[in-house]
């Protein structure tokens, strides 16, 4: 398998170029033969020497270019700076956007597996509500809402229906279609990938599924949605009662769905902590990301935890 992994070195203000050189000691010189990181290479190269690591940059053309050593090779984005670590607002906007734009691009040829996006803050996109899992559906041009966010430990992953949004607006956003189209994305992926059909379990919105009122969001939205995933042979259980869950029972199923972010997301994030990576199902290209922020506070203090995007890499190499 020869095909190219692009990786976008994200936000200049972060723990990310610490990430990058943690994660690319640890691979075998064939896989770095494989990725181009999309960044700006004098930014890298000015980070790297005072966080005082020793690596070998290149900046290339394509990722067509015959390059058989194992130096980090960058497609150049142009990036005004003056402090590498402290990258004005309005510059590391621009930058993050043509990054991804090209990204983009290229993931749309046959010879490119995949995209790792390092972390970034969402404010850089200046859209209200949205991040990674959304901008790219919208380059995409995906118009139903089907992809998916997916939060993927070893043998257990969580979905949360809705993502970016405000908790206020939770409960208008979700309908029995949009759950349905998010779960028959993700068995279509699990089925391509694990040659399974994954055992998912539904949660509910409210507190104690509203006790399943008549006119709840259980009633009239959830339970719908898994009555029909049913009769299309999907294996679904729910409305699950959100509190308890995550005590054990999660562990009967492969997948949680949720209906909004933090629903799923931070008793996970509790539980498994930075053994997770961010997969975006339904677009035209896999993407991944590694499971947490851009942890500015510790910039520049080497204690950043790799282990994620050193996992993206690993996951990308072996996926379909």
């Amino acid at each position: 398998m020869n095909k190219k992994i692009i990786i976008i070195s994200g936000d200049p203000n972060s723990v990310n170029s610490e990430i990058i050189y943690k994660s690319w000691r640890k691979l075998s010189p064939n896989t770095k033969r494989k990725i181009f990181f999309i960044s700006n290479y004098k930014l890298l190269k000015k980070q790297f020497s005072v966080l005082k690591y020793p690596i070998k940059l290149k900046k290339v053309k394509d990722i067509y270019e015959n390059n058989f050593s194992n130096e980090l090779k960058i497609l150049d984005i142009d990036l005004k700076f003056k402090n590498p670590f402290k990258v004005s607002f309005k510059d590391s906007s621009i930058f993050i956007k043509k990054s991804f734009n090209l990204a983009h691009k290229l993931c749309l040829d046959d010879n490119v597996k995949g995209l790792i996006n390092c972390p970034i803050d969402k404010k850089l996109l200046k859209k209200e509500n949205i991040g990674i899992t959304e901008y790219l559906a919208t380059k995409c041009k995906i118009k139903d809402n089907s992809e998916v966010m997916l939060i993927k430990s070893k043998n257990f992953s969580v979905l949360p229906v809705t993502t970016h949004i405000d908790l206020s607006k939770v409960a208008k956003k979700i309908s029995t279609s949009l759950i349905i189209k998010k779960i028959l994305t993700l068995n279509v992926w699990f089925k391509l990938n694990y040659k399974k059909k994954p055992k998912i379990g539904i949660l509910g919105l409210n507190p104690h599924n509203a006790e399943l009122k008549e006119n709840s969001e259980e009633s009239k939205v959830i339970i719908p949605a898994i009555k029909r995933l049913k009769e299309k042979g999907i294996k679904v259980d729910g409305p699950l009662v959100s509190d308890t869950v995550f005590i054990n029972k999660y562990k009967d199923y492969d997948v949680i769905v949720g209906m909004y972010h933090d629903q799923v997301l931070a008793p996970f994030k509790t539980i498994f902590k930075f053994d997770a990576i961010n997969i975006t199902l339904g677009l035209k290209y896999l993407r991944l990301s590694p499971d947490h922020g851009v942890a500015k506070s510790l910039i520049k203090r080497k204690v950043a935890d790799y282990s994620s995007l050193l996992k993206c890499i690993k996951f990308c190499l072996k996926t379909k």
